[in-house]
């Protein structure tokens, strides 16, 4: 039975917040019906899905997710640490490994990425050999690994032909959960504003790369940096029709993260800022070729779910203040839900999902996890939907049952 909001006294205040918003009063928003949570894997090991929020980890049939299987529980992994890359049978909830990896991280996992030009054969993911970071393809269907780039992907082109590329050595000395250990490139540590890294552009058929934008050429888009500091690059993604990519541009002021939130068309072209000063910025998603949502401090006042043009100020915060927080916000692949989350909050650690009506803002809770205390700082888990390719499977992460394990919920319309 599908959900109408309207028919119960929390159902009837949001529709009274759309109202407000402009929305067609009085009209009920139909949300789907939800099954879930369902448990996908178990076990004593933990799991996690293989690729950051936002990122589709399930073949075109929607069959197999991909998910990382490790003994590690609560540190940081490192070079020495393989987790298995392996796919979740959706229906027997079987795990198949298909490989190991020793380039992974509890928030991003392996970069696990389904290829479109094969959605239901081939992935890419990265590993650490040789003393290198590298990319690895390959056929699932036959557990066959069919091509190693020599370089680690942070992003894949919807057309599934090339992949943007950042230096996770360098995230290793900054941002530690993200990057990878090892050394696998050259950090440049002591270089605040690399020439010769930053954002490269890989083709997925050749192996080459291209640097798209240095660390040098957004100096005069960043504020100044502190003696002693360097800048570094995280978060990058293809705009829906790949013409463009959005990144974070970020640097240290003490105890306090800097962000400049950054976008460049795929040709290296029109590289601008995303907001005004104060504005900042930290989780986004495309919902097309020119909207691009990022949480930020909207108006320098109030962390929000902020949706924009690219080259224009029309900045509009989602969900009518329910909110109005820094969360993990992913479109459904036809760009009418907004699915995000939270993290841990009050005595209990809460974590929630939300669902939103992007035609009314509306929005639908999903459910509340608690996360034991013990799973914080670079172990944490965070809840990191994402959306299966036909919009109606939801998979997130999460240790409420005492283990990190893989979830999903299932809409119907």
């Amino acid at each position: 039975m599908k959900r109408t909001v309207g028919t119960a006294l929390v159902a009837g205040l949001i529709l009274a917040l759309s109202c407000q918003a402009g929305a067609n009063c009085g009209t009920p928003v139909v949300f789907p019906a939800i099954t879930g949570p369902i448990q996908i894997t178990g076990g004593e090991k933990e799991h996690l899905f293989a690729s950051y929020y936002g990122i589709n980890s399930f073949d075109r049939s929607q069959q197999h997710a991909t998910v990382l299987e490790t003994d590690i529980r609560n540190r940081l992994p490192n070079e020495n640490d393989p987790a298995t890359l392996g796919l979740v049978d959706l229906q027997t909830k079987e795990f198949i490994p298909l490989a190991q990896t020793r380039a992974w991280n509890f928030q991003q996992g392996c970069m696990a990425h389904w290829l479109s030009t094969s959605p239901d054969s081939r992935i890419i993911y990265n590993d650490f050999r040789d003393g290198k970071y590298v990319s690895v393809t390959m056929d699932v269907r036959a557990r066959k690994e069919v091509g190693a780039i020599p370089h680690p992907i942070s992003a894949v082109s919807p057309k599934g032909t090339e992949a943007a590329s950042i230096n996770f050595a360098r995230l290793r000395l900054t941002r530690p959960d993200y990057g990878y250990g090892g050394g696998g490139q050259d950090s440049r540590k002591d270089i605040p504003f690399p020439k010769d890294d930053g954002l490269f552009l890989i083709d997925l058929g050749t192996g080459t790369s291209r640097l798209l934008v240095s660390y040098d050429q957004i100096r005069g888009l960043v504020p100044p940096l502190r003696p002693g500091a360097i800048a570094w690059f995280n978060h990058t993604l293809f705009s829906r029709d790949g013409s463009k990519i959005f990144w974070l541009a970020r640097q240290m002021d003490g105890t306090a993260r800097i962000t400049t939130a950054l976008t460049v068309n795929r040709d290296g072209t029109d590289l601008r800022r995303c907001f005004p000063d104060q504005w900042g910025g930290s989780h986004y998603d495309w919902l097309d070729g020119d909207e691009l949502m990022v949480s930020a401090n909207f108006e320098g006042k109030q962390y929000a779910h902020v949706l924009f043009t690219i080259g224009q100020q029309d900045y509009k915060r989602l969900g009518n203040g329910l909110l109005d927080y820094d969360g993990h916000g992913t479109f459904s692949p036809d760009g009418r839900w907004m699915v995000t989350d939270t993290y841990p909050s009050g005595g209990l650690r809460e974590q929630k999902i939300y669902l939103m009506d992007m035609a009314s803002g509306a929005v639908l809770s999903l459910g509340r996890f608690v996360q034991p205390a013990e799973y914080g700082g670079f172990w944490r888990c965070d809840i990191h939907c994402r959306w299966s390719p036909d919009g109606d499977i939801i998979g997130f992460n999460s240790t409420h049952s005492g283990r990190r394990q893989a979830y999903i919920f299932r809409l119907g319309f």
